[in-house]
């Protein structure tokens, strides 16, 4: 009886032992599963680097500037940069702006009406369309194609300027490539429905970014399934030839 009973009391605790186990495994593993995202939220492929595209960009030809002269208001106006890279402004009459980055042409801008003209002008350029830099968007949406970024884009106006979703199209998770400090393109998921409601920021684009919406696998399957339903409904040889 004694034998017996320490064989019971043995396999016993072995079998609370393996409970307990079990129990730390399936913890240990709600706890894994935890740290996971959540569907709902963008699941980054990569981190897109940000770039300053006001201080950086280098003005291109058909690019669109606003110069501003404090205090004469005679001198300012809208003009847009020519094929030779020239603008031509009152008094001065044309300056070399293409290749140069924004402050770089209000110095020179500057520096010309100060040689004859006025004494410390106070210049002022911004660059209103970005006409050289371009946006890729492709996939689902209306119209897809290359674009020109005017001004600062986000990812909810350049699908915008695409004509927005085409019908099928998957807005939870749309892709946003983009080329690292190396060359390489990284990759990033957005949830536009979530940008739409002000759950997340919208993103910026910047030259050479590219964006692609993929079509919903669920919806198109739906889709092809309810077709060749419809097909096979009006299909005259579905049950035989016809006498």
């Amino acid at each position: 009886m004694r034998a017996s009973a320490a064989i019971l009391g043995l396999l016993v605790g072995a079998a609370a032992l393996a409970t307990e186990s079990r129990a730390d495994e399936g913890l240990k593993l709600s706890l894994r599963l935890s740290d996971l995202p959540s569907r709902s939220e963008p699941i980054a492929l990569g981190t897109p680097p940000r770039i300053s595209t006001i201080r950086d960009y280098r003005i291109g030809a058909e690019d669109l500037l606003e110069v501003q002269v404090f205090g004469v208001e005679q001198l300012s106006r809208a003009v847009r940069v020519n094929s030779r890279g020239q603008i031509s402004l009152p008094l001065i009459g044309g300056v070399d702006v293409g290749g140069l980055t924004a402050q770089e042409a209000e110095s020179a801008i500057t520096a010309r009406l100060a040689t004859n003209f006025l004494q410390n002008p106070q210049v002022s350029l911004f660059i209103k369309e970005y006409t050289t830099q371009r946006v890729t968007i492709e996939g689902a949406v209306n119209r897809p194609g290359i674009y020109p970024l005017k001004g600062a884009g986000t990812l909810l106006t350049s699908l915008a300027v695409a004509g927005g979703q085409a019908p099928l199209s998957d807005m939870s998770e749309v892709m946003l490539f983009r080329a690292d400090a190396s060359g390489k393109r990284v990759a990033a998921t957005y949830d536009v429905e979530r940008i739409r409601r002000g759950e997340v920021e919208d993103p910026a684009v910047i030259n050479d970014d590219l964006i692609v919406v993929n079509r919903s696998k669920s919806r198109t399957a739906l889709k092809d399934s309810l077709f060749k339903d419809i097909i096979d409904t009006v299909n005259p040889f579905r049950w035989g030839a016809v006498p």
